[in-house]
């Protein structure tokens, strides 16, 4: 007896930094930076993902390394596309049917930027195009149970944006949707040793920086990082060495203003929830939350409990692959 796969089910958090894949009955599959190299005279793809990341900033003319998605939203759709088309066909290999696919959105998206999600993601061969909201399927990845009438609030900080909401019932309350998240951290931290040191490094230089010596709340231990980059007064190379502490001069302005916006939602929150949220605690998800002692630096200034979920990367990935399993139940609170 033959039997026919009718296309597999595919969640995808399609980040600003990294694309995750998450297939039905198999977990986490793929884990790429969501980078394209494309030849800018005949258009063609070069390469994508982990291998594009290593030609950022080191490409001659003809070669452009670029991000599509900026933000958490497109803004490059064809390269997006080929993307996409790329990814899946790694993750489903040659399908008879086409995948259902289900992307996450930032929490306040334009239903223009949700348009091109869907576009993208049909002409890369989707058979179905499901979109869900990022602290939604953040806090599904959690393991909150979030079809209770309970407050939860979910703080998940990415690549391009940090995505901030209260969930209660299967739905979101009140949300809110920022544009300061890990791509900004690392421009502070470019415009800091440009502004101290005179020098100009690229942005995986400022990346590696973040996740070395970043901290945005005091640390017990000064730690320190040698770096090289381009010196703004010579032209030569030069290697300085930077520590933590100098790092929190240039990460705290950011961190604040993630803290602020957390404390708007709050404001803006009933107080039901409000006392069930300060009784639970706040929960972070999203690669941007692992920057050193953000948890503490917000509760902190909120005085609410924060927790860092575990495997807080991948929570968004996972809860989309939770919400593909349940889509009957979701259909009401999902958007085609």
């Amino acid at each position: 007896m033959f039997k026919f796969d009718f296309g597999q089910d595919i969640g995808i958090d399609l980040g600003t930094a990294t694309v995750i894949a998450y297939v039905k009955g198999k977990g986490i599959v793929l884990r790429e930076p969501s980078v394209v190299a494309v030849d800018s005279t005949t258009g063609e793809v070069l390469a994508v993902g982990q291998e594009a990341r290593r030609m950022l900033g080191r490409t001659p003319g003809n070669i452009v390394a670029t991000r599509p998605l900026r933000e958490g939203v497109i803004s490059n759709y064809t390269v997006t596309e080929k993307m996409l088309k790329y990814f899946i066909n790694k993750v489903c290999g040659k399908f008879i049917f086409s995948p259902r696919i289900m992307i996450c959105i930032p929490s306040q998206v334009t239903e223009v930027e949700k348009k091109a999600v869907i576009d993208a993601a049909t002409q890369a061969g989707a058979r179905k195009v499901y979109l869900i909201e990022e602290p939604l399927a953040a806090a599904i990845g959690a393991g909150l149970d979030i079809a209770k009438p309970s407050g939860n609030m979910v703080v998940d900080i990415g690549g391009g944006t940090t995505d901030i909401a209260v969930i209660s019932l299967g739905g979101t309350v009140v949300s809110t949707s920022l544009k300061v998240a890990g791509d900004k951290f690392d421009e502070y931290i470019v415009k800091y040793v440009k502004k101290k040191y005179n020098m100009m490094i690229g942005e995986r230089t400022a990346e590696d920086l973040k996740v070395n010596v970043g901290c945005v709340y005091p640390k017990i231990q000064d730690t320190e990082m040698d770096i090289r980059g381009r010196d703004l007064i010579t032209g030569l190379p030069k290697t300085i060495t930077v520590h933590s502490s100098e790092m929190l001069d240039a990460l705290l302005e950011p961190a604040m203003m993630i803290v602020d916006a957390v404390h708007s939602v709050l404001e803006k929150t009933p107080p039901e929830l409000a006392a069930d949220i300060s009784d639970k605690g706040i929960y972070m998800t999203g690669g941007g939350c692992l920057v050193d002692g953000l948890d503490k630096l917000l509760q902190e200034k909120t005085g609410i409990n924060v927790m860092i979920a575990q495997d807080s990367v991948s929570c968004v990935a996972l809860g989309t692959g939770k919400a593909l399993d349940n889509l009957d139940v979701l259909e009401g609170k999902v958007k085609r």
